[in-house]
């Protein structure tokens, strides 16, 4: 794949002059980059083994407050170091940074370098090593849209983001001329991450003024969760450097849709086999595929705040704006919170409609999986399939709030099993405190709507 490197095609390239920084970054809580630019040869002389960060990156909140109250690092503990491994199976070239190579990073106790069990990558790789010991592994690819705005950045920061200009006037949902209009800055997103070992399919309009999507190859889960951060990133750099603004809030205003994450997820056997598939079986949805689905919906309201982590997500579950209200199932059908795609095919799958662009892909993957794999080891029976409009019917309620939410996180037994406890007690810490400084700020809203009239 174009833009893959290993340590000794690095090290020519470096050598050559082409290479002359190495970014290693770590993903935070958040499923943000954080890291260092390395000179190249200081990099390939020997950092690639190991370098370190504060330990407090992963327990900031979205400002990169130090957030107290944590109990793996805190100011009484001092804030210490962690270990920044590099690995290797990531490193890439990045063409949209000039002499810019990239490697991510695994999390490591500073002292006897066991993973950090609450880092993202990590708690995937837990459920990845459930799944390998089952002699399954997973497959994944996320489906990312985000907003477009004549603004940059800066303009948007300086004019505290009230005002801003949509690149389109119109809805562009697979408009080939409105996108036509952004296409300087999509082409160079598209061939951006192609040749940062990112197999793009395709990028097209979405639902609502101004909104693109970005979809990309089915993977491995650890592979995708990386593209999935590393295409983030990159969208934001590529626009900041044509002097557009993007932005995956989940909501970025009332009055448009949302910006989903969709997850499209399967298993197979080590040699690639699918397991979801069985010929014999209604829509071809095996068994396991059953019981897998079955556990997602058991656990809908367990994993939610995995999909849907801040304050903001939830209002992007509005009625009639293609985001789900319930967590049912149905077969191609973008009104239900999990869609059967691929139905009779060996392509067989289940989307998860439910989470925002502001989700954490390790989280979320993780969090599925565990529901998942509870539904295969307990061998769940499937609940009927809904059909018709979904936000008309009955069935199980997606939490409405990021409180309701960490409540439901806070008692399951499930992720405590899966994730282990402390993991769950940090995020449900995280949870929390961002719903406290929501409760904490005024906003702009109260006081249109109460500075005269209250």
């Amino acid at each position: 794949m174009a833009g893959k490197l290993n340590l000794e095609e690095l090290k020519q390239l470096v050598s050559a002059g082409e290479i002359d920084t190495v970014i290693a970054a770590q993903v935070d809580m958040q499923g943000r980059l954080m890291g260092k630019r390395f000179q190249a040869e200081f990099f390939v002389d020997g950092a690639w083994e190991e370098t370190h960060s504060c330990n407090y990156l992963l327990a900031t909140d979205m400002e990169m407050i130090p957030v107290d109250g944590y109990k793996a690092t805190s100011w009484a503990k001092g804030y210490g170091d962690y270990v920044m491994k590099p690995d290797l199976a990531t490193l890439r070239r990045i063409p949209w940074l000039e002499g810019t190579a990239l490697v991510l990073c695994d999390m490591l106790d500073h002292h006897d370098h066991a993973d950090v069990p609450h880092s993202p990558r990590a708690v995937l790789k837990r459920q990845l090593a459930r799944l390998e010991a089952m002699g399954l592994k997973a497959l994944t690819a996320s489906e990312l849209e985000f907003f477009m705005f004549r603004e940059s950045f800066e303009a948007a920061s300086d004019g505290g983001y009230a005002g801003l200009t949509p690149i389109s006037a119109y809805n562009e949902d697979y408009h080939i001329f409105q996108t036509t209009k952004e296409e300087d800055v999509m082409r160079a997103i598209r061939n951006g991450l192609h040749g940062a070992d990112i197999p793009i399919e395709n990028s097209k309009g979405e639902a609502d003024a101004g909104q693109e999507e970005v979809n990309v190859r089915y993977a491995e889960a650890l592979t995708m969760a990386d593209r999935h951060s590393i295409m983030k990133n990159g969208i934001k750099e590529i626009a900041f450097a044509k002097g557009r603004a993007v932005s995956f809030m989940a909501k970025w205003t009332t009055e448009a849709a949302g910006n989903s994450c969709h997850v499209h997820q399967s298993l197979a056997r080590v040699d690639g086999t699918p397991v979801f598939y069985d010929p014999e079986q209604p829509m071809a949805m095996s068994e396991t595929c059953r019981h897998y689905l079955a556990g997602l919906l058991a656990h809908a309201s367990d994993i939610t705040y995995f999909l849907a982590p801040y304050v903001n997500s939830y209002k992007r579950f509005v009625a009639g704006t293609f985001a789900p209200t319930k967590a049912i199932w149905s077969t191609d059908n973008r009104t239900a919170g999990y869609r059967i795609c691929g139905a009779g095919t060996k392509a067989v799958r289940v989307e998860c409609r439910v989470g925002g662009a502001d989700l954490n892909p390790y989280l979320a993957y993780a969090a599925m999986l565990a529901a998942g794999i509870d539904g295969m080891e307990k061998k769940l029976p499937l609940e009927p399939e809904f059909t018709g409009d979904a936000y008309g019917g009955a069935g199980r309620e997606i939490p409405k709030t990021l409180r309701a939410a960490a409540d439901t996180l806070h008692q399951s037994t499930m992720l405590r099993a899966a994730f282990g406890e402390e993991v769950v007690d940090h995020y449900v810490h995280a949870a929390r405190w961002e719903q406290s400084e929501s409760d904490r700020v005024v906003t702009d809203w109260e006081r249109r709507r109460g500075f005269e009239r209250a």
